[in-house]
């Protein structure tokens, strides 16, 4: 790639879609739907989200996706909110995050709505920003990094073809202070794609 890359020159699109989903940048006034999630979502967050420690006001998740904008933007991180296209419901986020541009090298995070889990749609959206990055990131290697208790998460990057690359022992803190393990999955050019 060359030395003299300028992120935010990149025309990226702002949207696409899967089979059954939308997903696109976050825009100011998701806040509040977005909050509503993370509400009912609170239970199953909490092990493995920073920000599900505690329920956030809903101002706190309005400045969380403007910020979120202005990452899009300047493309150090591209953060997504999934919809169901089939009634436009909100549904999770996905993101791109940890880019480096001049390796091509990007890390995808995700959760999904409590009563929206089960169906696939996380693997699907995993499949469907694997694909943009790909396609419109010129994507040399795209990361999956997730707890070693997380097996939900591991399950969704082995189903979408992501190869375990290791287990970083004792590599992040819990929430409740504890040392744990994680997994880094990936695909790599050349070999998954």
């Amino acid at each position: 790639m060359s030395e003299n890359l300028v992120p935010i020159l990149l025309d990226i699109p702002e949207s696409f879609e899967t089979e059954r989903l939308l997903l696109r940048a976050a825009r100011p006034g998701d806040g509040a739907e977005m909050n509503a999630a993370i509400g009912e979502s609170l239970n199953e967050l909490k092990p493995w989200m920073p920000f599900a420690q505690s329920m956030p006001a809903v101002e706190e998740t309005e400045q969380y996706v403007r910020e979120s904008r202005v990452a899009y933007l300047k493309r150090s991180t591209l953060n997504m909110l999934i919809f169901r296209k089939a009634d436009g419901k909100y549904i999770g986020n996905i993101g791109l995050h940890h880019i480096d541009w001049e390796c091509r090298r990007f890390e995808t995070g995700y959760w999904i709505r409590s009563s929206c889990a089960g169906n696939g749609y996380i693997t699907e959206a995993v499949q469907g920003i694997t694909d943009f990055a790909i396609r419109e990131l010129g994507a040399e290697r795209i990361e999956i990094r997730c707890s070693g208790r997380n097996k939900r998460s591991a399950a969704v990057a082995e189903r979408a073809g992501f190869t375990l690359d290791g287990i970083l022992r004792r590599s992040t803190r819990e929430a409740g202070g504890e040392l744990h393990d994680s997994k880094v999955y990936a695909k790599v050019r050349g070999v998954e794609f």
